[in-house]
């Protein structure tokens, strides 16, 4: 599975500021030099490539396009986090929207989808399967539903160790050696990183020819 890599975490190279305040991931000179970091624990949210629509055809086993039934897309996703507690809870809720292709008469049409976590972008360390429901009003052709997925996170899990994020946010003079080093040069600072992201992707649950159509289309 290909992901949208997003991790939520603005670290970047260091910008050497000449006067006045540091704001975020500036270097601080006169009162020393370091990142300051803004790091959260809480998942970033993301559609995987090549998830985030559905197409149906009537009859299924063709691909034609005047065999297109329905097509619906992932829309609006947007994301929640509470990580006060031991366990981190994130919600990411998304609008799903369908057209269909005859609008003649009242049908309900369900499509399931996915919700999984990903650690470090490629270990799947859950998932789960819900649906959705879409009603198409007698003479419309566009219907309109919202999802939701969520999950919890060992907080420990996704929170930067102390040296590692000592490494990040220490403060360095402005004559040091290593004043203007990027701490991502480290690889035990990226190795880290990898460690505790986490992502929560959601997207439609397709079958092999369904993904094949939206990969080759």
């Amino acid at each position: 599975m290909m992901t949208l890599r997003a991790k939520s975490m603005a670290i970047v190279a260091p910008l050497i500021v000449l006067g006045g305040c540091a704001g975020d991931n500036e270097l601080r000179i006169g009162q020393g030099v370091g990142v300051t970091s803004t790091l959260s624990a809480c998942p970033s949210v993301a559609i995987p490539d090549n998830t985030g629509d559905i197409t149906l055809f009537n009859p299924a086993s063709s691909t034609d396009a005047s065999a297109i039934d329905v097509v619906a897309n992932v829309t609006n996703l947007r994301s929640s986090c509470n990580e006060a507690s031991e366990k981190i809870y994130a919600v990411a809720t998304f609008d799903v929207q369908a057209r269909r292709s005859n609008a003649s008469g009242a049908r309900q049409v369900t499509l399931p989808y996915f919700s999984t976590v990903v650690r470090g972008g490629t270990s799947v360390i859950s998932k789960r399967i819900g649906s959705v429901t879409l009603n198409f009003a007698d003479g419309s052709y566009r219907a309109q539903a919202q999802g939701q997925g969520a999950a919890y996170i060992d907080k420990v899990a996704a929170t930067l160790p102390a040296d590692i994020r000592e490494k990040i946010t220490r403060k360095r003079k402005s004559g040091d050696v290593d004043a203007a080093v990027d701490p991502l040069s480290d690889p035990a600072v990226r190795a880290a990183l990898a460690r505790t992201s986490f992502e929560l992707l959601v997207g439609f649950q397709l079958s092999g020819d369904q993904l094949r159509y939206n990969v080759t289309r």
